[in-house]
C-alpha cells in the first residue's frame, strides 16, 4: 500500500491512521506547489484531482477522500479500535465526527484561508466561523478526552485540521480544552511518529 501525502496537510490524519493500526505502507510525498514528485514524476497522471492523501493499493486501484481512507483504514484494523463497531452508537458519534470535521473544519480552512488571493472579508468570515466551531470543541472536550468515548480516526483528523489554526497564527487560547486536546494527542507514539516522518517535528523533540 502507497500513502501519497504532503506534509502537515489533511493526509497526516491517514498517516497517523496507517500507523496507528500497525499497517504496512509506503509514504510518497507530493509537494503540492508543483504537483510532483521528488523523482519529478506528474501527480496529476496518479491523482487527476490533484490533491491528497491517496491510498494505492497492491491491485493498483487507487482512492482519494480522507473522511473515506480513514474509515477503511480503521476497518482493516478493527483491533486497533480506531472505529467502534458497525451497528453501534458509538460508531454512528463517530462518524458524525468525521463529517463534521470534513465539513464545518476542513472545508472552512481550506482554501480559503491559505490563499493570498483571498479576499479578506472571505477570510474574515472563515475565521468567525471556525471560532464558533472551536468553542462547540471546546465545550464537548470539557468532559471527554477525545471526542467519542476512545480515540478513534476522528481525533486523528481533528488534530490534523485544527493544528492548521497555529499555522495560520490563529489564537486558541480561548479555548483551553481544545488546546489541551492536541496537546494529549500529540505526544501518542504513533502520532509523533508520523509527524517526525513528515519532518514537522524533530525525533528527538520533547
Amino acid at each position: 500500500m502507497k500513502l501519497y501525502y504532503s506534509p502537515g496537510a489533511c493526509s497526516l490524519a491517514v498517516h497517523i491512521a496507517l500507523r496507528e493500526a500497525g499497517l504496512d505502507f509506503e509514504g510518497i510525498k507530493v509537494n503540492l506547489q508543483t504537483h510532483q514528485l521528488a523523482n519529478g514524476a506528474d501527480y496529476y497522471a496518479i491523482s487527476p484531482r490533484g490533491y491528497v492523501p491517496l491510498l494505492e493499493f497492491v491491485d493498483g486501484s487507487r482512492h482519494t477522500e480522507g473522511a473515506a481512507l480513514l474509515q477503511y483504514v480503521a476497518d482493516l484494523a478493527p483491533e486497533s479500535g480506531l472505529l467502534p463497531p458497525v451497528g453501534t452508537p458509538r460508531r454512528l458519534e463517530t462518524l458524525g465526527w468525521l463529517t463534521y470535521i470534513s465539513t464545518e473544519l476542513h472545508k472552512t480552512f481550506s482554501p480559503w484561508l491559505w490563499h493570498q488571493d483571498t479576499a479578506e472579508s472571505t477570510k474574515a468570515d472563515c475565521r468567525a466561523k471556525l471560532a464558533t466551531r472551536f468553542a462547540e470543541l471546546d465545550r464537548v472536550l470539557a468532559g471527554r478526552d477525545y471526542l467519542s468515548e476512545d480515540y478513534s480516526v476522528a481525533d486523528a483528523y481533528a488534530f490534523t485540521v485544527v493544528s492548521w489554526a497555529r499555522m495560520l497564527s490563529m489564537d486558541l487560547g480561548a479555548y483551553p480544552n481544545v488546546g489541551a486536546y492536541l496537546e494529549r494527542i500529540a505526544v501518542r507514539p504513533k502520532v509523533r511518529e508520523a509527524m517526525v516522518a513528515e519532518g514537522l517535528i524533530r525525533a528527538n523533540a520533547a
